[in-house]
């Protein structure tokens, strides 16, 4: 009797133990569990921890509430503007309702990644060039915003969408470059004309000043002369007024004037003054005459 006793005790606590390693289960701390029992959802989720299914009757499923980052291929498209790129994204999304992202979507990671492509495409062919260069904040809250419409109900939150690279064509990269290099020389030469400008004002407040004060001019013009003295050279220059050249030739015109009035002497005809023209004879020897020189 006691042996049947101690037999019935090991069967049971060996079902006990088999039944206890069968119902057990442990979810991690990053993960949350969903139980069917016979195919129907459970209502309350499974915390992080040890927990107890009935076997062979439930059936549980971990979800992982962890950050994904899921790297979006590399997408072409034509641009608004008629250009064609390649653009690659990378999304960040994690689960918030896992009932929902188990039930509602077979593959929530697969339906994802599909939004995620098609959405990089409608980006693409709704902006142009400089806005994917220069303004990819923008795009990249506009791409957020549209795969989180669909993905809210799957139970997935999109927490970043980051456009990676834009990968254009070399005709393109060519012509960017020099669109960049003529607005680089436009911009040197608008400097450069203000400068000039300014230098300009700046010298006629200057000669106005000298014309005002005479003394002015001859020192600026003997400052001229040490400037180029002190150099090491064995030329030196002096300046030399233009007035006094102007003082010159207008003497030089006066004194030549009364010269060339008495120059002017009556020439008689050049006819007149040559001597009359004499006959010539006929070589012949008749005597008759054919004409005057």
């Amino acid at each position: 009797m006691v042996e049947e006793l101690v037999a019935t005790g090991v069967v049971l606590a060996s079902a006990g133990t088999v039944y206890l390693m069968a119902a057990a289960r442990v979810v991690k701390q990053y993960e949350r569990g969903v139980v069917f029992r016979l195919g129907r959802l459970r209502s309350r989720v499974r915390e992080p921890g040890f927990t107890m299914i009935v076997p062979f009757v439930d059936r549980l499923q971990k979800v992982n509430m962890q950050v994904v980052t899921m790297p979006v291929p590399a997408q072409e498209g034509i641009t608004r503007d008629n250009v064609t790129v390649r653009v690659d994204a990378v999304v960040y999304f994690k689960v918030t309702g896992p009932a929902e992202a188990v039930v509602r979507v077979e593959d929530y990671r697969f339906a994802v990644a599909q939004m995620a492509q098609t959405s990089l495409r409608s980006i693409i062919g709704k902006s142009e060039l400089d806005d994917l260069l220069s303004n990819r904040e923008k795009l990249n809250q506009g791409l957020e915003l549209m795969i989180d419409s669909p993905a809210v109900e799957w139970g997935v939150t999109i927490d970043r969408v980051e456009i990676k690279d834009v990968s254009l064509p070399e005709t393109m990269k060519r012509s960017m470059a020099r669109q960049a290099e003529a607005d680089r020389d436009r911009r040197a030469r608008v400097i450069n004309a203000d400068a000039e400008l300014q230098a300009s004002r700046k010298l006629a407040e200057a000669a106005q000043q000298m014309a005002d004060t005479p003394a002015a001019l001859q020192l600026r013009l003997l400052q001229t002369v040490t400037a180029v003295a002190a150099e090491k050279n064995s030329t030196l220059v002096l300046p030399f007024p233009v007035e006094l050249l102007r003082f010159l030739e207008k003497a030089q015109h006066t004194a030549g004037a009364p010269q060339q009035a008495p120059s002017q002497i009556d020439r008689q005809p050049v006819q007149e003054q040559l001597p009359a023209a004499e006959p010539r004879m006929d070589p012949n020897g008749d005597g008759s005459n054919f004409g005057q020189d």
